[in-house]
Formats: C-alpha cells, sequence, structure tokens
C-alpha cells in the first residue's frame, strides 16, 4: 500500500517559508486561475469536485462557500480552523509546517468565490512553535504579491493573519471559534444564525478546516473530475490519518478516502507486537471497535454504516495488555476538564459518566449503572448545546457496545469484593 499525496506532496521538498519555492512548485497557479473566473464559477468547480470538510463534519466545502457569498454584508471573512485540539489527531500540524503556502492559497481562493477580504487562521495554544514560523511565511507572502492588497495586479485583495487561542479544546468548535477570535470566553453560540450569515463580527464567515483549504488550489488547476478520480463517489479525494497508540509505525499519512483500515494497520502502521483489542476511530470523541471489526473503508459513509467514526481521521490502536475501562475513563477525564460548562448537558453530563466509568473500574458498579449511562449518552447527544457535548459519549455507547463483557465482568468483580 502505497501513500497518494496531494495535500503533502510539497511536505520536506521545499523551504515551507518561501512562496518562491512554492510557487516554482506549481504553487499560486489555482490563485492566478480564480482571478480570471466569476465568483459563481469557483464555487461550481469546488461543488463539483466533492470536496467535504476534513475537520470532522464532512460538510461539502462548496456549498458552505455558496451561502457565505449569497449572505447580505460588506464585509465577509475566511476563517481556517487550525485548532486541532483532538487527542491523537496531528495531520493539521504538518500542512502547517511543512506547507502553509498551500493553506494561503486555498484561503485566497475562498476569500475570491465568497467576497471576502480578510481571513484568519485560528492556532491552537499548543502550538507555539508554529507561531513565528507562520507569521513569517505570510510576510513572505505578501512580499511576493501572493496576499495582501492588489493581489498579483489584480485590483482584488486577500489579507491574512494568525490569531491564537488560550488551548480550550472548545474552541474547536466553530462559533466557540469566532468567540476566542472576537477576545471573549470561547463557549459555542446558540445556531442559528450560522456563520454563514452571520460570524465572525457578526460578519458572513466560511470556517474550514486546513486540510480542506489546502485541497483548494489543486481543484481549481487540475479541475472538479480529477479530483473526483481519487477516493470514493460520495467521499472524493484523500484523507490525512493519525496513526497512534499501539501500532509500530505511527504517524501521518495521506491515503485515498475508503482505504481499508485493516489493510493500513497492517501495511502502513505495521501492525503491533501484541494482539489487537480494537481501535478508536476519529478521534477522542471517536467510536471504539474490536479487533475483528476492522474490515471497513474509511470514508463518511462506510464508518457510519459500520458503527465507526471517520472524524479527524486519527486512529489510535488499543492492544490486549490495555482495559478497555482505563481507555474510557481517561477520555472522559479529558471531556470533563474540558466542557466549558455554558450547557447543562455537557457540563454536568461528562461529569456523572466518568464518575459511573470510575466505580465500573474500581468494583464498585451495578448493572442498573449501564443503563444510566446509556439513558445520559442519549441525552446529552439531543440537548447538548456543541459538538463536545453530542459526541464525547461515544467511547461509551460504542465500547457499551462492543465491549459489553468488559462491563459485565467489572460488575461481576465487584460483587464479589464490595458490598456497596
Amino acid at each position: 500500500m502505497q501513500e497518494t499525496r496531494l495535500v503533502l506532496r510539497n511536505v520536506g521538498k521545499i523551504n515551507p517559508s518561501s512562496a518562491e519555492e512554492y510557487a516554482a512548485a506549481g504553487g499560486y497557479e489555482g490563485l492566478k486561475k480564480a482571478l480570471g473566473m466569476a465568483q459563481d464559477d469557483i464555487i461550481a468547480v469546488v461543488k463539483a469536485s466533492g470536496l467535504r470538510g476534513r475537520g470532522g463534519a464532512g460538510f461539502p466545502a462548496g456549498l458552505k462557500w455558496q451561502f457565505t457569498k449569497g449572505a447580505a454584508g460588506a464585509q465577509k471573512y475566511i476563517v481556517c480552523n487550525a485548532d486541532e485540539g483532538e487527542p491523537g489527531t496531528n495531520k493539521d500540524r504538518v500542512i502547517l509546517a511543512g506547507d502553509p503556502n498551500s493553506l494561503f492559497e486555498g484561503m485566497a481562493i475562498a476569500g475570491l468565490a465568497c467576497g471576502a477580504t480578510k481571513g484568519y487562521i485560528y492556532l491552537r495554544a499548543e502550538y507555539p512553535y508554529l507561531f513565528a514560523p507562520l507569521r513569517q511565511a505570510i510576510a513572505n507572502a505578501k512580499a511576493a504579491g501572493f496576499l495582501g492588497e492588489n493581489l498579483l495586479g489584480s485590483g482584488k485583495d486577500f489579507d491574512l493573519e494568525v490569531a491564537t487561542g488560550a488551548g480550550a479544546y472548545v474552541c474547536g468548535e466553530e462559533t466557540a471559534l469566532l468567540e476566542s477570535i472576537e477576545g471573549k470566553r470561547g463557549e459555542p453560540r446558540f445556531k442559528p444564525p450560522y456563520p454563514a450569515a452571520a460570524g465572525l463580527f457578526g460578519c458572513p464567515t466560511v470556517i474550514n478546516n486546513v486540510e480542506t483549504l489546502a485541497n483548494v488550489p489543486q481543484i481549481l488547476v487540475n479541475g472538479a473530475e480529477w479530483f473526483k478520480g481519487f477516493g470514493t463517489e460520495k467521499c472524493p479525494g484523500t484523507k490525512l490519518f493519525t496513526l497512534c497508540g499501539n501500532v509500530n509505525n505511527p504517524g501521518v499519512y495521506e491515503l485515498e478516502m475508503g482505504v481499508s483500515l485493516k489493510e493500513m494497520f497492517e501495511e502502513i502502521g505495521g501492525g503491533c507486537d501484541k494482539p489487537l483489542l480494537g481501535v478508536q476511530t476519529g478521534g477522542a470523541s471517536g467510536a471504539i471497535i474490536r479487533a475483528d471489526q476492522m474490515d471497513i473503508a474509511l470514508d463518511i459513509e462506510s464508518c457510519q454504516a459500520a458503527g465507526a467514526t471517520l472524524g479527524s481521521g486519527a486512529l489510535m490502536f488499543i492492544d490486549e495488555d490495555q482495559n478497555i475501562l482505563d481507555v474510557v475513563e481517561n477520555l472522559m477525564e479529558f471531556f470533563a476538564e474540558e466542557s466549558c460548562g455554558k450547557c447543562t448537558p455537557c457540563r454536568e453530563g461528562n461529569q456523572r459518566l466518568l464518575e459511573i466509568i470510575t466505580r465500573l473500574k474500581n468494583g464498585r458498579g451495578r448493572p442498573e449503572h449501564l443503563e444510566t449511562l446509556a439513558d445520559l449518552a442519549g441525552t446529552m447527544g439531543c440537548a447538548a448545546l456543541c459538538g463536545l457535548g453530542q459526541a464525547s459519549p461515544t467511547p461509551i455507547t460504542s465500547t457499551l457496545e462492543n465491549f459489553r463483557p468488559a462491563y459485565d465482568k467489572a460488575i461481576e468483580g465487584g460483587r464479589a469484593t464490595c458490598q456497596n
């Protein structure tokens, strides 16, 4: 199995801060093409390509641009979500460190399509080593005429700057991210209105992930049909996957959408030294499946059908030495800590889920606790304000289904050792 490097084609091959080297490698040709196109024509190409968001939700990028372009407002913004707070996910930093100009170009094209003249890259606080290099790369791109005023002498403008967060996981949620850029506490907004209508500073705003935007330049240059030649019919293109946990070859790999999880683990990841217990797909809020369920394709629809999650593309492999309840407890500790506290289902729900999991793990669980876990998870999925609270119970619900004997064994062991 070989990588298909589209987004990562330049990583390790050019000086990432040099706009000239990026251009010499074929970069900014998409921007040049977009400067001669009508807004609707740019959007039509992106829509026809089938490009979907690579941050987790999978929403069609061209449709999001169309909504923003059609929204009323003299000022519009393009915001790149580079928060990447999902534990086990490291793909966006590879792009930011190795080929940031592909992101700049994608954002500028999005600006031309939507009528936005200003963009922000929202960078997570845990990537401080990227702050200065990114700002320097932006300055170099401006000096070369690819960003700022009068792009390549076209009379069109697109300025770009880096905004940094304070380390809150919830700011990966798009409206909490906007609040943070505006200098407010990072908490999700009630929707509607959606960012396409009223986003940053109340203006129409496109919010896309780093990986999503880095795909755009090549789509403009090579066309929608070229892009659809990779991946699956409903999920064209490639995906960046982060392999972590109990795997021999951890790292970030770019493969076509629809790649086999089992084959990736064996051929790209090199397997692991001990028998595999399971794998968490899609990041910390993703489903945990058993090793015998790994024969699935990694695209949005196939993962949903199999009870897995594509999400951010993080794949955490778990060998048989691990206690699945320890894994779940660790994840729930993270979510209980990272809840912003704005809505009761998430603020209280994650804490109660953690308490029950800890009781079960320590031999103090009762059969009715399993029903409580399922009921509370269902309530959070329906009632939590944002994706953090809605998705955080997924490790519990998926392991209740796929690793039920572990829960039953914990309760049976507790009966023998504990009277309460």
